[in-house]
C-alpha cells in the first residue's frame, strides 16, 4: 500500500515513518527538502501522485496566538490546508484516510473520562480549527466511500515533544524544574510509538473499522509520577517544589510577562486532573496501549 503522510518531517510523523515503512511505501508531503513531495498545504495543489490510503498528521499547533494574523494562521493550515488536500485526492481511489486530531476539541480543561460522545465546545483557534478539520475529513470520506479513522490525542510521549511538555522535560533534564503543590492531578497520555503501530495495523486490517476515538495508555499518570519517572531517567537526586498559592502567584504574573515560564494556564494544567476514555478504541480498533511510565527509557 502506498500512504501520503503529510507533517512527515514533524514530531509524529518522523516517529511514525519506521513502523509504516515495515509494510507500506510511504510518501511525505510538506515544504522541507527532505520531503518526496514539495508542497504547500496552505495553497491548492496541482496534483498528487497516486495513493492507497493518507495519514494527514500536518497541522499548526502549541502556539499561543496573540495577534489575529496569528489565529488566523491556525485556520489557513488547519483547515485550509485540509480542503486543499482532500480537494487534490477527490479524483484517485482512496482506500484509507487517518486524521491526527486532538482532545482539545472538547474545550475542557479538566474531567475525569471525558468520553468521545462529549459535545465539542473548544473555542480557541486551534481547538476550532480541528472541529472543523475533523467535519471536512469525515464528510469527504463518508461522500467517497474510504475508511477513515480520527484520533484525538492528548500529551503524546516520544523523543523531542513539542510544547508545553516539552518545555517540563527539558527543565527536568537541566535541573531548571520547580514541582507545583504536590502534584497530584493525572494527565491522559500516549506514547507516540503506540500511535505509530496502530495506524499501521489498521491500515494493513482487511476490515477496517471508521470512526472517531480517544487515544491514551489508560493509566493517567499523575504530574508526579511521571516527573519521577524522568528524573529516575536522567539520574536527577532533587526536585524542588513549591506550594500551590505560590504557583498561582507566578502564574498570574507569566499573564502579564511573556517570557515568565508558567502563566495562569499553565498552572491550572498542572493541578487539575484531565483524562480521556479510551474504552471505545479498546472495544472497536483492538487498540492496546502500553504504560507510558513503564517505557519511558524506550522512547526518550
Amino acid at each position: 500500500m502506498t500512504v501520503l503522510l503529510t507533517g512527515a518531517s514533524g514530531f509524529l510523523g518522523k516517529i511514525a515513518i519506521p513502523f509504516l515503512e515495515k509494510n507500506h511505501t510511504v510518501l511525505g508531503i510538506g515544504r522541507d527538502a527532505g520531503n518526496s513531495i514539495i508542497a504547500d498545504l496552505t495553497k491548492p495543489l496541482s496534483s498528487l501522485p497516486h495513493v492507497d490510503a493518507v495519514i494527514h498528521a500536518a497541522g499548526k499547533a502549541h502556539v499561543y496566538p496573540k495577534t489575529e494574523a496569528e489565529k488566523q494562521a491556525f485556520f489557513d493550515v488547519n483547515v485550509e490546508g485540509t480542503r486543499h488536500l482532500l480537494h487534490a485526492l477527490s479524483g484517485q481511489s482512496v482506500k484509507a484516510f487517518i486524521f491526527i486530531s486532538s482532545v482539545s476539541v472538547y474545550g475542557m480543561e479538566q474531567g475525569d473520562g471525558i468520553s468521545e460522545t462529549t459535545p465539542l465546545n473548544g473555542k480557541s483557534p486551534y481547538a476550532l480549527s480541528k472541529i472543523q478539520a475533523e467535519d471536512l475529513v469525515t464528510t469527504w470520506c463518508t461522500a467517497h466511500g474510504v475508511d477513515y479513522l480520527v484520533l484525538r490525542l492528548p500529551l503524546i510521549i516520544g523523543s523531542n515533544p513539542l510544547g508545553n511538555l516539552g518545555k517540563m522535560m527539558q527543565a527536568i533534564r537541566d535541573r531548571k524544574y520547580v514541582r507545583i503543590a504536590k502534584g497530584e492531578a493525572q494527565k491522559s497520555m500516549v506514547l507516540a510509538t503506540d500511535v505509530a503501530q496502530l495506524m499501521s495495523d489498521w491500515l494493513v486490517n482487511t476490515h477496517r473499522v471508521s470512526g472517531i476515538y480517544n487515544l491514551t495508555d489508560g493509566i493517567h499518570p499523575s504530574f508526579y509520577q511521571l516527573e519521577e519517572g524522568l528524573k529516575t531517567l536522567w539520574n536527577i537526586k532533587y526536585i524542588p517544589a513549591i506550594p500551590k498559592w505560590l504557583g498561582k502567584i507566578l502564574g498570574h504574573i507569566g499573564d502579564n510577562v511573556s517570557w515568565f515560564p508558567v502563566n495562569s494556564g499553565t498552572f491550572k494544567k498542572i493541578i487539575c486532573t484531565f483524562t480521556f476514555s479510551d474504552q471505545k478504541a479498546r472495544k472497536e480498533i483492538a487498540w492496546q496501549p502500553r504504560s507510558v511510565l513503564a517505557h519511558l527509557n524506550e522512547v526518550l
